[in-house]
């Protein structure tokens, strides 16, 4: 429920608003002298400041507290604890009665029979993300491969140099906006994925569709490969290394790594917590009213969530990574 991986495996915990948040890191191999620069460097390009991001800015200040003896990795697990500073709860008085469109609160509500904590989004939030870009960045310095991300559709913005302008409008009109954010490992090995049910692609749709906000998921060339024949879809090889002229597959063959660039594009969702007023059914009085969201949200979570999935993906690389050693 709040772990993924097998070799490489990671536990999450920790809600928006409660004291801290954090990750139980198990399966980095011993030895390893973690560059913390990175780290804090990845957990940089998920805070807020750029345009269309939330006021709320937390240190992210993080603390070790195992796994780690004289600057190297031990082999056990690792523990990083994250403190929230920056919260102001009684924003969220309003959602004991008054559930979010687009948020868990009601879903979560009935689930856990009242009892979950609400504020902030809870367990639900994005906050939850800063330890997956930790676990992630670590993940990274296992791996041979080279991870870049880059945003590739936001809205209907055509020219995304144009994209502070684009997300001032939207902030105020009271809105938010979604896009479609790509990322890229080079530098592939051949055999990452175990048939049936441990494949690369459905791990990585298993880890992103894990990430809040996102609604979908695409392996090369996706959904836009419909209007394509065999013929015009089928990977040609062009060496005994498994080079191919396209790219259509994203670098997945049934399942498994083909050494080819893994390339996977995400659809992040416009934020659901917007300034604009909203009509939505009020658990208390029994009838649809209007109301505000309040709180403080991104105009555009796409513009933070690269990092997020970029360390994601590594996640689900290095599980699959230190099970393709069994067979070395």
């Amino acid at each position: 429920m709040n772990s993924f991986g097998t070799l490489f495996k990671i536990t999450i915990y920790g809600e928006s608003h409660q004291d801290a948040i954090g990750v139980v890191i198990d399966g980095v191999l011993p030895g390893l002298k973690i560059d913390w620069d990175l780290v804090r460097h990845d957990l940089k390009l998920r805070r807020p400041g750029a345009i269309g991001t939330t006021p709320r800015v937390e240190k992210d200040e993080f603390v070790v507290t195992s796994g780690i003896f004289n600057e190297y990795t031990t082999g056990s697990p690792i523990h990083v604890m994250i403190k929230n500073e920056n919260v102001i709860s009684k924003d969220y008085e309003h959602l004991k009665t008054q559930p979010r469109p687009g948020h868990a609160d009601y879903v979560s509500s009935i689930k856990y029979k009242g009892f979950h904590d609400y504020r902030g989004g809870g367990r639900f939030s994005g906050r939850l993300t800063t330890p997956i870009v930790v676990a992630g960045a670590i993940a990274k310095q296992m791996l041979p491969f080279k991870f870049s991300h880059k945003i590739v559709q936001l809205g209907d913005l055509e020219d995304l140099s144009k994209m502070d302008e684009y997300l001032r409008k939207i902030s105020e009109d009271g809105d938010s906006v979604g896009g479609t954010i790509e990322l890229k490992v080079e530098n592939m090995i051949v055999g990452l994925g175990e048939p049936m049910f441990e494949k690369l692609d459905s791990k990585i749709g298993q880890m992103m569709f894990s990430i809040p906000a996102v609604k979908g998921v695409e392996i090369g060339t996706g959904f836009s490969g419909k209007t394509l024949k065999g013929s015009e879809f089928n990977d040609v090889f062009l060496d005994d290394k498994g080079k191919t002229l396209t790219n259509h597959s994203g670098g997945v063959s049934g399942g498994i790594s083909n050494g080819n660039d893994l390339i996977v594009k995400v659809f992040v969702k416009p934020t659901s917590s917007i300034k604009k007023e909203q009509n939505s059914f009020n658990l208390e009085s029994k009838e649809i009213k209007t109301f505000s969201v309040g709180g403080r949200h991104d105009v555009a979570i796409i513009r933070r969530a690269g990092i997020v999935l970029e360390n994601a993906l590594a996640i689900v690389l290095a599980d699959l990574y230190l099970w393709q050693k069994i067979y070395q």
